[in-house]
């Protein structure tokens, strides 16, 4: 009784990327995720911490990058995932990546991050200001760091994205100054502040030996500008601050006369109420 023949078997040669890609697929329990992590002019970012996220959460990956910046995670399945890329001196970088069946092949570019380190001093005495307040902003004015000098005059952030910001310092008995700063793509931007002192005046304004409430003062510059003014208080004292130096004019008034017309009749008392102002108000 003739024996039953053999199933048929295909023999025709498998591509070598579809082999490849099944190889891979099957010797890792999972579908790779891979490519470089590169960061300026396509520079490799060795060291670099890859995490593979399922979008809800939940950690399905973890490698570290090669020397050359290459990395391979394993997807669990097909779907949609985040990656997640992270390196010392780089802002992270996440991004959405769509698995399938076959491998996935995802270069990260990753932004460099730089540090700026510098010394407040003040201008005329070039000692180190202690406690002054600096902030770091960027082009839209969002607040990027911010923080006291110490002891010796000097700060530091860390992790700043290149390009250009603004630094705006403050201190006590010093006048706030804002300057811009560039911010190298590497390494550490060092900056010298120099602050000048904020000149001060301040008085009292008397009539007849007492103090006058609300008495009107005005300090004009030696062209004869208006720089400020100000209102006395029910001590009949004033100040300007943040003055730079040079010569000055202080004008004291009080109210305007004001006139109203009033006619009085031949008997009886009548009252007539007088408001005064000054102009503008």
């Amino acid at each position: 009784m003739p024996s039953p023949a053999a199933p048929a078997t295909d023999t025709s040669p498998v591509p070598a990327a579809t082999a490849g890609a099944t190889a891979a697929v099957r010797a890792s329990g999972g579908i790779p995720v891979s490519g470089h992590v590169i960061g300026a002019e396509s520079t490799p970012v060795p060291q670099a911490a890859v995490t593979l996220i399922s979008l809800g959460g939940r950690q399905v990956g973890r490698v570290v990058a090669h020397p050359d910046g290459s990395y391979t995670v394993d997807a669990p399945g097909a779907g949609s995932y985040v990656l997640i890329a992270s390196a010392e001196g780089y802002q992270p970088q996440a991004s959405t990546v769509v698995v399938g069946d076959e491998p996935v092949s995802y270069d990260i570019l990753l932004s460099g991050t730089s540090g700026l380190v510098g010394t407040v001093r003040s201008a005329d005495h070039k000692k180190p200001v202690v406690g002054a307040m600096v902030v770091a902003a960027d082009v839209r004015g969002d607040v990027l760091a911010a923080g006291l000098t110490d002891t010796d005059g000097t700060f530091s952030f860390a992790e700043l994205v290149p390009g250009q910001l603004t630094l705006a310092v403050t201190a006590a008995g010093y006048r706030p100054i804002a300057l811009p700063v560039e911010i190298a793509g590497q390494g550490v931007t060092r900056t010298e502040v120099e602050l000048f002192s904020g000149l001060q005046v301040q008085g009292t304004v008397q009539a007849a030996g007492r103090p006058l409430n609300d008495a009107r003062i005005t300090l004009l510059d030696a062209a004869g500008n208006v720089v400020a003014g100000a209102t006395t208080g029910e001590d009949g004292t004033y100040a300007f601050t943040d003055l730079d130096g040079g010569e000055y004019t202080i004008m004291a008034a009080g109210y305007p006369p004001k006139a109203t017309s009033l006619t009085v009749h031949g008997s009886g008392a009548e009252s007539h109420d007088i408001e005064l102002s000054h102009p503008g108000e």
